[in-house]
């Protein structure tokens, strides 16, 4: 009998090769050692995140959709099959920047919305901040969703040494417009420490998706001009905005890239030219990586931030759900990584991630020293990852909690909202708690379930958007699915699996001795608003 062991920087795989003799043939096992390399310098890091793009809606998953470059990046590098994030786009960024479930930063209930004033906490230690306490040069680029209502939540005092985008969810891909009011803004700091909050009226009317790849570009440019002596690692925060509504691009654009997509609906087709251009935009930046000799130390991920919305637009196929949604479709994300860091590349990973696992993975190759730090780090939820994603070996990750919900967590304000279930009734407080886990290939649903149904493959124009027959919220509900061989969410095991659900429910109590209580939130008054801008309205404050 033969042990292996694995050692943290190993990976041992067997192959088998038969030896034949005069009397018996023997199957002598022959191993192979992979190292997995740390890198020997801090890399920098390239962090691509697009918005709400489906599952499905990318050219290696043979969509109808054209992305051959991030299809490149697929191929070349690594897809990480089971890579989960939130349903939604402020809970899934601000899960990476912090490193933390939803349950510790208080993002398990609401989106940030224009005039709300919470955001992630202050005394949350950012992916950023960790890469600057480390010597890096920090850029964020694109769209931010995780509170701006002072300046204290906004970019360059989470950590990053510059931002170029949109505080907010969504805008006007040429106006910049946020009901009514611009949101486009360069932010920096001055020689004197001052921060500097430069609104770009004189972006107005260029695409937001091409101002994003070329800002990216010449942040890449002026790093690789610099003189090698004196150059720093960056981290590169790439967070497009496309394809999320409005539905907006160049009508050239989509004869180009969604001509052949003569049975899908207008704004499916305005969608898919979106992603087309984003992809072009991917293409660039990795192109000004090679022109700069930058690409051998870089490390390269795109994901998604949660799934597409269902409907006549978006396609999550062959999964089930869809944004806002906890069935698959909306949680787990597209995801590629690709560099020449890694050890092993072009297939498919299946190993168990979680978005929280970045901030722990960079953390790890950053060399990072978590002692006597000015700010404290809180705990984080993430595995390092760096074996998985560099020679598919597991990190160890078995389980990734995705929902825990409990309104007496909640302020009495935030629980007044009115659902209708099947049969057409108000629910009350108690019927929202839920909560929700992936555990090995297993998938528990408790409580409150909002229930969705399937994307096709292909959506046409008839295949409108969700209605009550199609979309509905089911209270008290339990539901196991076994992953492995029902991966549509088809068939609720939850009776002949008795065991495994009695066993996933004893975890709950112990998730939810981190659910933080969320107070009332506040909103920004119209005496606060400013007629033009959309700037922050209240003073600092922890």
């Amino acid at each position: 009998m033969l042990y292996i062991t694995h050692f943290n920087k190993l990976r041992l795989k067997m192959v088998h090769s038969f030896w034949p003799s005069l009397f018996v043939i023997s199957c002598l096992p022959i191993v192979e050692l992979i190292e997995v390399t740390k890198p020997r310098t801090k890399p920098n890091v390239v962090f691509i995140v697009s918005d709400d793009q489906g599952y499905g809606d990318v050219g290696f998953r043979d969509s109808d959709i054209q992305t051959p470059n991030i299809d490149s990046l697929a191929r070349e590098g690594v897809v990480l099959e089971n890579h989960y994030v939130q349903p939604t786009c402020s809970a899934s960024r601000a899960t990476l920047m912090s490193g933390r479930y939803v349950t510790r930063t208080q993002f398990w209930q609401g989106n940030i919305k224009p005039n709300a004033a919470w955001g992630l906490r202050l005394n949350e230690t950012t992916i950023a901040e960790m890469f600057k306490r480390n010597g890096y040069s920090t850029y964020a680029v694109g769209k931010w969703h995780v509170g701006m209502y002072t300046y204290a939540h906004t970019p360059v005092s989470r950590g990053f040494d510059y931002f170029y985008g949109l505080y907010l969810g969504s805008q006007g891909y040429y106006s910049h417009l946020k009901n009514r009011q611009i949101d486009f803004r360069e932010n920096y700091r001055a020689n004197d420490g001052s921060l500097i909050d430069s609104i770009r009226f004189q972006d107005t009317g260029m695409y937001s998706t091409d101002l994003f790849t070329d800002k990216a570009i010449e942040k890449l440019s002026s790093h690789g001009e610099s003189q090698p002596n004196e150059r720093k690692p960056f981290f590169l925060y790439l967070s497009y905005m496309a394809p999320h509504g409005p539905y907006q691009v160049d009508k050239s654009k989509i004869k180009q890239y969604a001509a052949h997509m003569t049975n899908s609906s207008s704004n499916r087709r305005k969608y898919a030219s979106m992603i087309s251009v984003m992809d072009e935009g991917i293409g660039k930046v990795i192109d000004a990586l090679d022109q700069h000799g930058l690409r051998e130390n870089t490390l390269v991920v795109f994901i998604s931030d949660n799934g597409g919305e269902r409907g006549a637009v978006a396609s999550n196929y062959p999964l089930r759900g869809g944004k806002v949604g906890f069935f698959e479709g909306g949680v787990r994300s597209i995801a590629v990584v690709n560099s020449p860091l890694l050890s092993v590349t072009g297939y498919t990973n299946k190993h168990l991630h979680h978005v929280t696992d970045w901030y722990t993975t960079f953390q790890y190759l950053c060399d990072d020293d978590t002692t006597n730090l000015q700010k404290p780090q809180f705990p984080l939820d993430g595995f390092n990852i760096w074996s998985s994603i560099s020679a598919n070996i597991s990190s160890g990750r078995n389980e990734v909690l995705l929902s825990l919900r409990d309104e007496d967590f909640l302020h009495e304000s935030l629980r007044k909202r009115k659902f209708k279930s099947k049969k057409e009734k108000t629910i009350d407080d108690s019927l929202n708690d839920q909560f929700i886990i992936r555990w090995k290939n297993w998938k528990l649903f408790e409580g409150h379930v909002l229930i969705m149904d399937y994307s096709p493959k292909y959506p046409l124009a008839e295949d409108q958007p969700a209605n009550p027959k199609r979309s509905y919220h089911s209270l008290d509900d339990r539901r196991l699915y076994n992953l492995d061989v029902d991966p549509r969410e088809i068939n609720n095991v939850k009776d002949s699996h008795p065991e495994i659900v009695e066993q996933l429910l004893l975890k709950r109590a112990e998730y939810k001795k981190d659910l933080l209580y969320i107070p009332r939130r506040g909103a920004r008054s119209k005496a606060q608003s400013h007629p033009q801008v959309i700037y922050p309205w209240e003073e600092n404050e922890l």
